[in-house]
């Protein structure tokens, strides 16, 4: 499958190019997360199985795993004389807006359905879940609105943001992570040798100082202080407050719990994403004391297209740190940037399961380095063991490299 043809030269005018995007409606796919609350209470009624009320996960861990596996990658790029005016195409933003609306309404009626349809707790906890699913979906959808230049596409992202609670991200990745990536002074940049479930609480927690640090440092430059509406983090959070809020009234104290739960599982999958996509590459350190620019080399890539079609190419991750303000459909695959085995809903499952993860993983930051692993970024507390399995490359080799 090709990202589109080409005849003829995109118009220099503004006009239309005799070119077409064969994807370009299936990006609408994306809008069917939302649903999945729908779907899986239609699937219950329709079989009498509680079972579908956990359809996110299901979804997620099986379903676009497989679909990945039967349709395979497409590694073709948009034609670069007409990048310039795919951007413009604000057909693909109108894709990204139309998510939001669904979202709520889904968020809304998944507790309606806990709390009105007379639903035993197994089954809350699985619409909980899935959930958790959609709105940790949501937060790529925040990641590729928050980018942007536009006031209103940024306040759409605090707006994903919000039935998760991890309103800071949208300061620390932006301002934080995109300035740090590929070193060990990012909280989201996983290390090599590092489990998991070791750099959650390290993500968690240092996304949250660091988002609170940049943002308290922008108002003190301002001769503010941090404590005021003016703080983006607080407004983010504000959102988060005011939607729990309205849950809690309508629905009563009991929802609390299932708030949380969602939430947790939701910016937990927004860590997995972030674990796989700069898992042991490193920037290396320059003469002058400075991190070398961010490459194509330093973020783990996949062109599996239905992985790509849900959210909206976040792995095409090189060209992302390489443009950040790139819309999702003029991403470009780099042939020199490192190949995940498979698409992200397969490797988070992957990631889950640590000693499968180095299996799979370890042999390819080794040979991304040609076996020198003091270029790469491995977890301070497995440095001596990993060095000693792997052994150092030759005084030569080291050299070259």
């Amino acid at each position: 499958m090709r990202q589109g043809s080409l005849s003829g030269h995109a118009a220099l005018d503004g006009s239309r190019p005799d070119w077409k995007d064969r994807k370009r409606y299936l990006w609408l796919l994306g809008t069917v997360v939302p649903l999945f609350g729908l779907l899986g209470w239609g699937l219950v009624n329709l079989t009498g199985l509680g079972l579908f009320w956990w359809i996110g996960p299901i979804f997620i861990y099986l379903i676009i795993p497989t679909l990945d596996l039967f349709f395979g990658d497409d590694a073709a790029n948009p034609p670069e004389e007409i990048i310039a005016w795919l951007e413009q195409d604000r057909f693909y933003r109108y894709v990204t807006y139309a998510f939001l609306p669904l979202q709520l309404i889904a968020f809304f009626m998944g507790f309606w359905l806990m709390f009105r349809s007379g639903m035993a707790v197994v089954d809350r906890l699985g619409l909980a879940i899935t959930l958790g699913c959609l709105n940790g979906v949501a937060i790529n959808t925040a990641h590729e609105l928050g980018h942007k230049k536009e006031h209103l596409e940024r306040w759409l992202a605090r707006v994903a943001l919000a039935p998760c609670g991890y309103g800071h991200f949208f300061i620390e990745h932006n301002r934080g992570h995109h300035v740090r990536v590929a070193t060990p002074e990012d909280p989201a940049s996983s290390r090599m040798g590092e489990s998991f479930w070791r750099f959650w609480p390290r993500t968690v927690r240092g996304s949250l100082v660091s988002g609170w640090r940049l943002e308290s440092r922008r108002l003190r430059r301002q001769g503010r202080h941090p404590w005021t509406l003016r703080n983006d983090v607080f407004s983010a959070w504000a959102m988060t407050l005011v939607l729990w809020a309205a849950i809690v009234a309508l629905f009563g104290w009991e929802t609390l719990p299932y708030l949380l739960i969602q939430a947790v599982f939701a910016f937990s999958l927004l860590e997995a994403v972030n674990y796989l996509e700069h898992y042991g590459l490193l920037r290396q350190m320059l003469p002058n004391g400075r991190y070398e620019r961010v490459d194509p080399r330093h973020s783990w890539n996949n062109n599996h297209v239905v992985t790509n079609l849900f959210l909206y190419q976040l792995q095409r991750h090189s060209d992302h740190h390489a443009n950040p303000t790139r819309r999702y459909q003029a991403l470009r695959h780099f042939d020199e940037s490192p190949q995940l085995p498979a698409g992200y809903a397969a490797m988070i499952v992957l990631a889950y399961l640590p000693p499968l993860w180095r299996r799979v993983m370890d042999k390819r930051v080794v040979a991304h380095f040609d076996g020198d692993l003091t270029r790469a970024n491995l977890a301070p507390r497995e440095r001596e063991r990993i060095l000693a399995r792997y052994g150092l490359p030759a005084p030569d080799a080291r050299l070259a490299g």
